[in-house]
């Protein structure tokens, strides 16, 4: 056979429609994943109904004559009105979002870092949720760590308290400061693991100046923009103190609010506290609200003996003014109070309110409900009781755009993200959103959703597993039928890998083996655990038994065995007996 022949290979040939065809390979090699981007990005697309035209839109319509320009004016408007659309959705990132589902109950405070890598987020049932980016896919959103910050790990019996607020450290982002509604707040890295926690103080001293601590519970806090070791706490002991990471047992500053409302005694709750940012060409200020309705601003670099400005009566007394923020270049203030209204205030001449707009309040729930400006300035988010998001206009308070996020349950936190360009909410009903846009937004939740979906293992799904009651292979199993394969892979359920429960507070179950399931019988306790016939016998007798060896020979007294005297007692007559010793005579 010559080089220049060709060689033919019979291959089978089978028909289009033979099913023997889905059972022959279609390519040689590894398969890589492959995700389609488009469509995982589509499915979460945020179905938000469009709002109904006004009846004057309409009866303009049905006014228009239906001529051939007419018709051709009326296509170049809807062309133009849906690029007005398209460049809202664009300008403000809420065209998709992702839901992450990891508390049990309400979401009080969300950060993120500065890079928009890690998501941390606080919630009254007591716990902190770390989530990563980088490693949750469209399959896998949930948190890789939960941190109770407030569990001791020598006491089982440690309390716990709702987390009021968490935040990153804007300069370094390694760490974050939790408070929650305990006079101790705390300084965690990224890990959830507390590097510090600032001191208590005295609660029997009457002047807070003469405290190293707060007394009672902490509400908020925030970190200096300039300084990344500095950062301030706001406590119902109606006291502001700076803090110094470094220097934990006693705080750098102390601010004493004195307040002038009858019956106070001087004393009120700070509910708010901001710090504004000098990188801008603004002014560094300490603004702080209180309780009792007063605003109050201090100078960013001190002195704090004396505020610079401040409004008795900025929000109505006894409500609380759970949100305030400040404008990126120092010079607007944003409160939102407990009475129902937003105010927007001038640092130049902080007397008066600049714009004052109702806004319903959810302070009567959920107290720590907050307010932001975006990373420019140019909007200002915050929620309401309705579920709704609001994008407000920096200039005159009025709502850009209203856009539900959980109808029907309370937004309580909001923050936009300059990096990323991304709305992080939490809401009432344990859910935490992060709103998007595909054209504007980077990373974040944008890689989590171009990521493909990861391959589900037989172990997530306890329904395959083959005995309920010890799990596959005799794991151990969680509480709640779960095996310790599937809370592996599972953070928020469950035992660790090693088999200890993820809850410090619970003491760890002991594996269960085979030979524990059994108890052993009598003879085999008998014959293998000396002295056992003990629990059975009576002590007396047991005692009885080595009396006469102990008469015979002593183990103790054997050395004076021989000279030892015989015990002689005194005869007494049998009248003595009977009469008894003799009285005391009385003395007269």
């Amino acid at each position: 056979m010559s080089d220049e022949e060709d060689i033919e290979v019979e291959v089978p040939q089978l028909a289009e429609d033979d099913p023997m065809r889905a059972f022959l390979p279609q390519s040689f090699g590894k398969k890589e994943k492959q995700a389609d981007v488009a469509a995982q990005i589509g499915r979460t697309k945020r179905t938000v109904a469009s709002p109904e035209k006004s009846k004057d839109e309409q009866q303009k319509i049905k006014q228009a004559p239906a001529s051939n320009d007419s018709r051709s004016n009326d296509e170049d408007d809807s062309d133009d009105s849906d690029d007005s659309d398209q460049s809202d959705d664009d300008e403000f990132p809420v065209s998709h979002e992702l839901v992450l589902k990891t508390h049990e109950r309400a979401v009080t405070t969300t950060s993120l870092d500065p890079s928009g890598s890690r998501l941390v987020t606080g919630s009254t049932d007591c716990t902190l949720k770390l989530h990563d980016f980088a490693s949750m896919t469209p399959t896998t959103l949930r948190a890789f760590k939960s941190v109770d910050p407030n569990a001791s790990k020598t006491s089982a019996n440690s309390e716990t308290h709702p987390i009021n607020h968490v935040e990153f450290n804007p300069l370094s982002g390694g760490t974050f400061l939790c408070v929650s509604a305990h006079p101790q707040a705390k300084v965690m890295n990224r890990d959830g693991e507390v590097l510090a926690e600032f001191v208590k103080g005295d609660m029997y001293l009457r002047d807070m100046n003469n405290t190293k601590g707060h007394i009672s519970e902490v509400t908020t806090g925030t970190w200096n923009p300039v300084d990344r070791n500095i950062c301030v706490t706001a406590g119902t002991d109606s006291t502001l103190r700076i803090w110094d990471v470094n220097f934990r047992r006693s705080q750098k500053e102390v601010i004493v609010h004195k307040s002038r409302v009858a019956g106070s005694a001087g004393r009120t709750r700070m509910t708010a506290v901001a710090w504004g940012s000098p990188l801008q060409g603004g002014n560094n200020v300490l603004v702080a609200a209180a309780l009792d309705g007063s605003l109050v601003m201090w100078s960013g670099d001190g002195p704090y003996s004396r505020p610079a400005a401040e409004i008795r009566e900025a929000h109505k007394p006894d409500t609380w003014t759970g949100g305030i923020d400040i404008s990126s270049d120092g010079r607007m203030v944003i409160t939102r109070g407990g009475d129902d209204l937003i105010k927007l205030w001038d640092t130049r001449k902080f007397k008066t309110p600049v714009v004052t707009v109702s806004h319903p309040s959810t302070s009567d729930h959920y107290p720590v409900t907050n307010i932001k400006y975006s990373p420019t300035s140019s909007s200002i988010i915050t929620g309401s009781a309705s579920g709704h998001l609001h994008i407000l206009n920096p200039g005159n308070l009025k709502p850009e755009l209203v856009t539900p996020v959980t109808p029907g349950s309370p937004l309580i936190t909001v923050q936009w993200h300059p990096k990323l360009n991304q709305i992080v909410t939490g809401s009432a009903n344990a859910e935490v959103h992060v709103l998007y846009n595909p054209n504007t937004s980077v990373r974040g939740a944008v890689d989590v959703m171009s990521r493909a979906p990861k391959k589900r293992h037989v172990d997530d799904d306890p329904n395959f597993t083959t005995d309920q009651s010890a799990g596959m292979a005799g794991d151990e199993v969680a509480p709640g039928g779960v095996p310790n394969s599937f809370a592996a892979r599972h953070p928020t359920i469950g035992l660790t890998a090693s088999g200890r429960s993820r809850d410090p507070r619970r003491p760890q179950v002991p594996m269960v083996t085979p030979f524990m399931k059994s108890q052993p019988d009598e003879a085999h306790i008998n014959e293998n655990i000396p002295l056992s016939s003990m629990r059975d016998e009576d002590p007396r007798e047991a005692l009885l038994k080595y009396a006469e060896l102990a008469e015979k020979e002593p183990l103790f007294t054997n050395a004076w065995k021989e000279t030892q005297p015989k015990t002689q007692y005194a005869e007494l007559s049998d009248d003595e007996e009977e009469e008894g010793p003799d009285k005391k005579k009385l003395k007269r």
